[in-house]
Formats: structure tokens, sequence, C-alpha cells
């Protein structure tokens, strides 16, 4: 196996993984269980690839999850450029598979039509995950580690939430983020029990000695780029501060579950958290002590690139929208402003109250991947909503892996073992033909060649 690469304190490994809403529009039909509706769904995977489990080509990985929700991992990437094409090919992959679907349930007796959202929350209450993948260096303190960027977390959602209406006895009001009403802990290795906000499961896909995933579950899945942008890179900004030892100001809550959903519900952003020492603070004021903090490490723990000049914009402007009330600001950039004004512009429209089922519509039409019906698209259309990539990126993103990582490898030998027609398996670290007695093990998610790699997908080319 190759010697690990001398990575730079600044590169890091990134991935996302959604799980998507799943609908069926069937008002004539018999009674159809998800289950079901996922089954055909994915029928065109299994039989392209044997199984719903798959990697495609892209080195990405795509799946059906617990309670039938169809799942995608983005391959590992190193620049968040890769990252929001390899997120934004995932929205386009799980489209492609409706008009198949349709048809099996055409042919099994069921007219209808499937929708797929890119969202947290169903109508039923149920919640399901957008999580966040950040590669670290293995340390003896983790849990520590994990603890002291919670306070981040929380507080982000007021610029990284996807934003939504909140409907109670009383009537519904707008929040920041539908995730934080469904976080139960701050720490746990359980997922779907407890649903903690950091995953503490030691489950690296990488050299166990060198490194460990910070598996982030309680960021909102979002359409913007913008707002991808944004929610990854500054919290790989907060990051590298930690990892450099940065003695960043301790915001430690007396309460994480009150504070979460204390931040969510408060789109005024004067309600106050309270801290572990007694001390009560707004979300705005944490959050723009954070940004401080990190921007007078620009240009020495952090080197300044556009990127990261681009990032600090975007979050400085997100906290002045909040704190000045003035979501003009960031309006066509984040997703909980873009989706706010367009709320507010339908109900005063319609003359209706928050909690109207016609403005549940319009919020699920948003999160639409469809790029005909999806109402996100008709946006950017309309130049009312900015891009980071262009669609040329996005295209090839659905079948090329990003390549200056492991991925890379990965697509390759997926790409070749397919036009062979040869049965194979492969997992994040992981390559083997069926039958045959090696296994290629690559452990090392910054390594972008390797000869044995090269050898066997030479063979298949044969």
């Amino acid at each position: 196996m190759p010697e690990p690469l001398d990575v730079p304190a600044h590169r890091r490994i990134f991935g996302l993984e959604t799980e998507f809403g799943l609908h069926l529009d069937a008002p004539n039909a018999r009674s159809v269980t998800p289950e079901e509706v996922a089954g055909h769904l994915f029928r065109s995977v299994v039989e392209w690839g044997r199984s719903s489990n798959v990697f495609l080509t892209n080195a990405s990985r795509l799946y059906i999850d617990v309670g039938a929700h169809p799942e995608y991992a983005t391959a590992e990437c190193d620049n968040l450029t890769d990252l929001i094409a390899s997120d934004k090919a995932g929205e386009r992959i799980v489209h492609n598979l409706i008009a198949d679907g349709e048809r099996r349930l055409q042919e099994a007796g069921i007219d209808g039509t499937i929708h797929l959202y890119k969202n947290n929350t169903d109508s039923a209450g149920n919640s399901y995950g957008c999580h966040e993948n950040y590669l670290v260096r293995r340390r003896a303190d983790f849990r520590a580690f994990a603890s002291a960027l919670l306070p981040f977390l929380i507080t982000r959602q007021i610029v990284t939430g996807a934003g939504c209406i909140t409907r109670t006895p009383d009537g519904g009001h707008f929040s920041f983020s539908p995730r934080a009403d469904h976080m139960w802990e701050g720490l746990s290795s359980a997922t779907t029990r407890s649903r903690p906000m950091i995953n503490t499961r030691d489950e690296p896909h990488a050299t166990a000695e060198l490194y460990r995933r910070m598996h982030v579950i309680v960021g909102d899945s979002t359409m913007a780029e913008p707002t991808a942008l944004l929610k990854v890179g500054a919290t790989d900004l907060m990051l590298r501060l930690m990892e450099a030892h940065v003695k960043l100001p301790d915001f430690t809550l007396a309460n994480e579950m009150q504070a979460i959903r204390a931040v969510a519900h408060d789109m005024t952003g004067q309600a106050t958290v309270e801290l572990a020492d007694g001390r009560h603070l707004t979300a705005v004021q944490i959050q723009q002590a954070y940004l401080d903090e990190v921007s007078s490490h620009v240009g020495g723990v952090i080197e300044r690139t556009d990127e990261v000049d681009q990032i600090l914009d975007l979050w400085d402007r997100g906290i002045r929208a909040v704190r000045d009330q003035d979501f003009s600001l960031v309006e066509t950039e984040l997703d909980w402003a873009i989706k706010h004004r367009l709320v507010e512009r339908y109900r005063d429209r319609l003359g209706c109250r928050l909690d109207d089922p016609r403005l549940a519509r319009l919020e699920m039409a948003f999160h639409d991947v469809s790029p005909q019906r999806g109402l996100y698209y008709r946006l950017v259309e309309q130049g009312l909503i900015k891009r980071i990539i262009d669609d040329a990126a996005i295209e090839r993103a659905m079948t090329v892996a990003p390549q200056t990582t492991r991925a890379k490898l990965r697509g390759r030998f997926v790409d070749a073992a397919l036009a062979s027609g040869q049965d194979f398996t492969v997992d994040w670290v992981h390559l083997k033909l069926t039958g045959a007695h090696q296994t290629i093990l690559l452990k090392d998610p910054f390594r972008n060649d390797d000869a044995r790699v090269d050898a066997l997908v030479a063979k298949l080319d044969a």
C-alpha cells in the first residue's frame, strides 16, 4: 500500500450526504407504501448495479436509506467547488430515476407522479437529514474537540438555515431551520435513536491511525449554492482555527437543546441563549464573535484566497441581515432569506395566514428537485438566486469523479468494470473484482494516483 501523502494543513476532505423526501401523487390509485414506491424508483439502479446500494462512475454512493428515503453521498472532495458540483449532480441523478419509476408504477396499475424533495421534514412531522463530513486529524481529545464546535453549529443556522414555516396550535411562524426541532443531543454515536448534532461513531473511511471524521448531522438540506458554500466553508474555517489550537471564545451553552430551538424560532435575532458561565448572548453576538476570530487569522493560520474572502463576505452579510432586520442583504444567496421573501410575497398576494395549506405546498415546491416543476429552479432562471457553479460543471459531475482525491481512482475502476461487464464490489476504501483474490485498499483519501489501480483498469480495458 502506498505511503500516506504529506498533506498541507489547509487541505481537507469534504462530503455531503442527502436524504431525499419521497412522495407519490396518485389520488385515484390504491394505497401504496413508500417502500413500494422506492422499490420501483430504484429498479433501474438495481438492474444497472445489481443492488439498490451502488457506487456510481462519479465515485458517489446512491442507495435507499431507512424510511424509504433515496440517499446520495457525494464523493470525496478537497475543495468546495467540486463539493457543490457533486451535491447538485446528486439532485439530477435521483431526479433522472423518476421517469422509469413512474413507468414501472403504471405497469403495476398505479398511475401517479413521483416527487423528490431536498428538504428535512414531511407533513407527518418526520425528519430526515443532510450530513456533513469533514476529515480531521486523529486526536485523543476528540470528544472535547467536537463539543467545542457545538455553539457554532447551534448558532450558524441564522445564516445557513433552510428556513421553514413552523406550524403550532397557535398558528404558524417562520423559523430559520426545520431541522432544529428534531435534534435531541449534542454528541452521540447513534444517529436515529438520539439524533445528535454530531455523530461520534469512529468511522473515518481513511487511515484510522491518522484521521477521524467530523460527522455533522445538525445542518439543513439547502438548495442555493451560496448557502452550501457558507455552511461548509465557515465550518471548515472554524475547524482550521481549532486544529491550530487557536483559543476561541468560550460559548459553552447551559442547555444545548433549548438553545437550538430558541435560535431557530427567533427571526428577530434578539432572543438570548444562556451560557454555562451564566451570561446571556444572542446568536448574532456569538456568530459575530466567531466571524471576527476567523477574520483576524486570515493571512496567518488561514491563507487568504478569493474563496475565503467570498465566505467571509457572505457570513458577514448574513449576520448583518438578521441583526439589522434587512433580509435584502442576502435574499438571493441564503436559503432562509430566499424562502422568507417568497413566502411573504405569496402570503400578501393570497391574504392568508402562515399556516395556510397553500403556503405549505409552496414550500414543498421550492424543494422539488425537478428542473421542470421545482420552484427553486424557476427562481434561478429568473435571476433571483445566485450561482456558484454553472450547469456544465454539474453535468460533468454526474458522471466524472473529482480528480484531486481518492474518488478519481474509484470512479475509474467503476467505469472500467461496468464497461467490461465484470462483477465487482466497491466501498469507500476497497476495490475488488468478483472472484479475484486481490482487494485493493485505498486508505488515503488525498491520493489520486495508484499504480495498482492503473494495472487493474488496464486489465479491464484490454
